[in-house]
C-alpha cells in the first residue's frame, strides 16, 4: 500500500483559520514539504474555485497554479490533480500544460482528470453545464486529445466537442511512454469503462461495499476491452487522524468531519488504521489519499501516521 496526502487548497475551509493569502500558501507549501520530507508517495489537491459547503470569501487557490510553485520546492514526492475538472480547460491546452509540468518536476506529476460535477461553479466562472452524459461524452473525447498530444509529433483530432489540426506539443514531457492518467470517479458504464480504455490508475470513492462493487465493474471492462487489470493503479480517499487511543483521534477531528466518518476512513491508534488499510488492500486499492483536516495548522499528524506506516 502507497500512502499520500492531500494538499489543503481552501476548498473544504481548511485554510480558514489563516486570513493572510501568503501565509495560507506558505501553509499549503509547507505540508507539501512533510509530505515530501517524510517519504509519502505523492501529494493530490482539488480543482476547485470556491468553498464547500458553501461558497465563501474565504481563499481556494487555483490547482495547477499552486502545484506548479510547491513542485519546485519539493524533491521526491509525485504530484497530481484530485481531479482536473475537463470543463474548466481546453484539453489540447491541458495536455500542453501538463507536459511542462512534468518536466519543471522532472517527471513527478499524476495527470488526475475527470468530467466535472459542481454545477454552482461552472456557473459562477461562466463555463457551460451540460448534463452527465454530455460531459462524460466531451471527457472522452477529451481524453483522446490528450493522449494524441503526448504521442504525436502534429496532433490531429476531429470530434464533436473538441477539434486539434496539427498541433505541436513539444517539449512532450519526462514520463515515457506519457504521463500517467488518473481518471476520477465511479460511474459504471461510462466513467470506469473510460479508465479501462485510455486511463493509468482510478480514483473510487464511498465506503468499502462500494469500492469492491466498482473495481469489480472496472475489471470487468477490462476483460471486455482485453486489457490488462493488473496494469491499472486503484486509489481511493480517506480522511486521518492518528492517536494513541480510537477515542482521542476521533476528538481530534472537527465536527463536520467527524460527522462524515465512514468504514474507509483512517480514524483511531495505529493498531485500528492498520486493520483498516489491511482490509483496503484487500479490496484492490494500492494507494490511500489521505485527508489530515488539521494538518494546515498542525503537521504533527502527519509526522506520526509516517512514523507509523511509511518510514
Amino acid at each position: 500500500m502507497k500512502f499520500s496526502v492531500e494538499i489543503p487548497n481552501g476548498w473544504k475551509m481548511n485554510l480558514a483559520a489563516i486570513k493572510d493569502p501568503v501565509e495560507a500558501y506558505e501553509a499549503m507549501t509547507n505540508v507539501a514539504k512533510a509530505a515530501d520530507d517524510d517519504g509519502y508517495e505523492s501529494i493530490w489537491m482539488v480543482d476547485h474555485f470556491h468553498t464547500v459547503p458553501q461558497p465563501s470569501q474565504e481563499v481556494t487557490f487555483e490547482t495547477w497554479m499552486s502545484l506548479a510553485g510547491i513542485a519546485r520546492d519539493t524533491k521526491h514526492v509525485r504530484i497530481g490533480q484530485i481531479v482536473t475538472c475537463n470543463g474548466y480547460r481546453n484539453p489540447a491546452l491541458l495536455a500542453k500544460m501538463a507536459s511542462t509540468f512534468d518536466v519543471l518536476s522532472h517527471g513527478r506529476l499524476n495527470f488526475g482528470i475527470g468530467a466535472g460535477w459542481y454545477e454552482h461553479e461552472y456557473r459562477a466562472y461562466g463555463y457551460p453545464y451540460p448534463d452527465a452524459p454530455e460531459r462524460l461524452r466531451m471527457l472522452r473525447e477529451a481524453l483522446q486529445v490528450i493522449h494524441a498530444m503526448w504521442e504525436q509529433d502534429e496532433a490531429h483530432f476531429e470530434g464533436k466537442y473538441y477539434q486539434v489540426r496539427g498541433a505541436i506539443n513539444q517539449p512532450k514531457g519526462v514520463q515515457k511512454p506519457h504521463i500517467p492518467i488518473l481518471i476520477g470517479g465511479g460511474g459504471e458504464k461510462v466513467t470506469l469503462k473510460l479508465v479501462a480504455q485510455y486511463g493509468d490508475a482510478s480514483n473510487i470513492l464511498g465506503d468499502q461495499q462500494t469500492i469492491k462493487h466498482k473495481i469489480g465493474v472496472l475489471k470487468q471492462h477490462c476483460e471486455n476491452l482485453g486489457r490488462d487489470f493488473s496494469t491499472i493503479h486503484n486509489t481511493t480517499g480517506a480522511v486521518c487522524a492518528i492517536a494513541d487511543s480510537d477515542a482521542e483521534a476521533i476528538a481530534s477531528l472537527p465536527d463536520h468531519v467527524r460527522k462524515q466518518l465512514r468504514d474507509t476512513s483512517l480514524v483511531g491508534s495505529p493498531e485500528t488504521i492498520r486493520q483498516r488499510v489491511a482490509e483496503l488492500e484487500g479490496l484492490g486499492i494500492h494507494e490511500l489519499i489521505l485527508d489530515f483536516p488539521t494538518c494546515a495548522t498542525d503537521l504533527t499528524p502527519i509526522h506520526r501516521f509516517a512514523q507509523e506506516f511509511v518510514k
